[in-house]
C-alpha cells in the first residue's frame, strides 16, 4: 500500500497492552496508526488532524472518551469520521452513552481479533453515512436476498411483492439499512429517524416489532433487524 493510499487511524487507549494490540491489527488492516493515552491530548490532535478511523476508550485520563466523542462531533477535522468506542464488558450504561454521544459502534473488552476486524470493517464501510442505500435515480436498493427498497416510490418489496409500510416503519427501516451493522440506541433512533416529539422509546420497540412481522421469515428469530441487548437495534450486515 502506498503512502497516498494509506488510511490513518487514531487509537486513544491508556492501557498499553490493549493499545499495542489495536496498533498491530489495525496496521495489518492497512492503517497508519497514531496513539494517544490521554483524552485531552487526543482531542487536541483530532481537532486539527484528519483521520479515517478513531478508536476511543470510554475511561481515559485527562478527559473521558464520551466527552471527547461529543466534542469531535461538534467541530474539528473529524466531525464525520467513524468512531469505534471501547467499553467495559459489564458496562451497559457506557455503551448506551457512547452511542448517544456520536460513536458509530462499540467494542466491549476483552475482545477478539475477529470481532475487532468486523467492527472496523462495519464502521469504515459506511464512512459516507447512508451510502449503502442507492439514491432514487439509481433504482431500488437490495436490503437482503429478495428484499428491495425503492426510495423514489417509498416502497419495499419481498420477492417482488409490495409490502405496505407506514411512514414510521419505512423511515426507521431506511435509517437502519443505511447503516448496516451499526447499533443505534432507542433514544438515538428517536432523534434521527423520527419527527414526532411525543413518541417514546416504547414506540421504537413497537415499530420494530411491526417491521419484523412484515419483513422477517420468522419474527421470533429475526435475521434483518437485530436486537443489541440492553442497547438498541441494528440492521444485519448482509453484504
Amino acid at each position: 500500500m502506498t503512502e497516498v493510499d494509506a488510511r490513518r487511524a487514531l487509537v486513544v487507549e491508556d492501557d498499553v497492552a490493549i493499545r499495542e494490540l489495536l496498533q498491530l491489527h489495525l496496521g495489518l488492516a492497512g492503517f497508519d496508526v497514531e496513539e494517544e493515552a490521554n483524552g485531552r491530548s487526543a482531542l487536541e490532535l483530532a481537532r486539527r488532524t484528519r483521520f479515517d478511523l478513531l478508536v476511543l476508550d470510554v475511561m481515559l485520563p485527562g478527559l473521558d472518551g464520551v466527552s471527547v466523542c461529543r466534542a469531535l462531533r461538534i467541530a474539528g477535522a473529524n466531525i464525520e469520521t467513524p468512531i469505534l468506542m471501547l467499553t467495559a464488558r459489564d458496562s451497559e450504561a457506557d455503551t448506551v452513552i457512547g452511542l448517544e454521544s456520536g460513536a458509530d459502534d462499540y467494542l466491549t473488552k476483552p475482545f477478539g481479533v475477529r470481532e475487532l476486524q468486523a467492527r472496523v470493517l462495519a464502521v469504515t464501510r459506511r464512512h459516507g453515512r447512508g451510502e449503502t442505500i442507492a439514491p432514487p435515480d439509481e433504482g431500488p436498493a437490495v436490503l437482503a436476498p429478495g428484499v428491495t427498497m425503492d426510495l423514489a416510490q417509498r416502497e419495499v418489496r419481498i420477492q417482488g411483492e409490495p409490502v405496505e409500510l407506514t411512514r414510521q416503519e419505512f423511515d426507521l427501516l431506511h435509517h437502519l439499512a443505511s447503516h448496516r451493522g451499526i447499533v443505534f440506541s432507542r433514544t438515538r433512533l428517536l432523534e434521527t429517524a423520527w419527527t414526532n416529539d411525543t413518541d417514546t422509546e416504547r414506540t421504537v420497540d413497537t415499530v420494530v416489532s411491526r417491521l419484523r412481522k412484515k419483513l422477517e421469515r420468522d419474527p421470533r428469530k429475526p435475521e434483518l433487524i437485530l436486537t443489541a441487548w440492553g442497547v438498541g437495534y441494528k440492521f444485519a450486515d448482509c453484504s
